[in-house]
């Protein structure tokens, strides 16, 4: 963790927290300081509220009960103190927008006039961010024409771009290859050591950030766990929150979550996700 970590004011905070859909409780009671530099990796299965705890960051989704602040302030929308890369989605084909050009929505996307670079100052920073994701050799494709992982990367320049206090990526991983989901951990773990933001990351998959990872929240069942690594992801805590045996295992370096279907909140079989099968 970085040494900005023992800073007295967190990042984010939430307080006696609850997300309900109805009569659906997705979590309650969730009291959550998140340090600068603290690295935390958001488990469990579908629908267990993770991306919904993401969007209560970004001021786009209510808290049913208790309250949230990022920065000393209440969540609200268009923070510059976020940074935010949102599951993948393809642009279509179309888009009239170069990968430079997204990039660099990320310097002055949310504001009117002029730009707060010089239009000098600006081009460096965007080829900067470009260089350090490893995209300059398609930084002026459409970005309808790239692939899905071209995409991302540049996605997570642009969440990159004003060096934000809380980063907040949402299955970041799943459209890259192995060697690009080592080479993206090792991005964010950089910019987390150079500048001391914190990361909140949602994964189905903890092992390629597992080393970088300070706390496990781990959601299922309309409850929560929340701990480092290795007091999280054992056999008696998950079989605790999900109510029949789960085993936790590791092999080649890896961890390994085994357990027979479960039912979750909405009542449809699922396996214990947040950990590869």
């Amino acid at each position: 963790m970085s040494a900005r970590s023992h800073a007295v004011q967190p990042v984010a905070s939430f307080h006696d927290a609850a997300l309900s859909f109805g009569h659906r409780s997705l979590w309650q009671g969730l009291n959550l300081d998140i340090q600068p530099g603290e690295y935390i990796a958001v488990l469990g299965g579908n629908g267990t509220g993770k991306t919904s705890l993401l969007r209560v960051l970004l001021g786009l989704q209510r808290l049913s009960h208790g309250s949230v602040q990022v920065a000393g302030h209440p969540a609200r929308r268009g923070s510059t103190d976020i940074g935010y890369v949102p599951q993948q989605r393809a642009f279509d084909d179309r888009t009239p927008l170069r990968g430079r050009d997204l990039v660099g929505m990320g310097l002055d996307g949310h504001r009117w006039g002029l730009r707060a670079l010089g239009r000098r100052a600006h081009r460096a920073k965007v080829e900067s961010l470009l260089e350090r994701v490893g995209a300059l050799d398609y930084a002026d494709a459409p970005v309808g024409e790239l692939s899905g992982g071209e995409q991302q990367r540049l996605r997570v320049a642009q969440a990159l771009a004003t060096d934000p206090g809380l980063l907040l990526f949402d299955e970041a991983l799943l459209s890259l290859d192995l060697r690009r989901q080592q080479q993206l951990a090792s991005l964010v773990a950089e910019q987390r050591d150079r500048t001391g933001a914190a990361v909140l990351f949602v994964t189905h998959d903890v092992n390629p950030i597992i080393d970088d990872v300070d706390r496990v929240l781990y959601l299922a069942n309309g409850s929560f766990r929340i701990g480092a690594p290795s007091e999280v992801l054992r056999s008696e805590v998950l079989s605790d929150l999900y109510g029949t045996r789960v085993e936790v295992m590791n092999a080649a370096g890896r961890v390994l979550v085994v357990g027979t279907e479960v039912l979750d909140h909405c009542h449809a079989p699922e396996r214990p996700e947040g950990v590869v099968l």
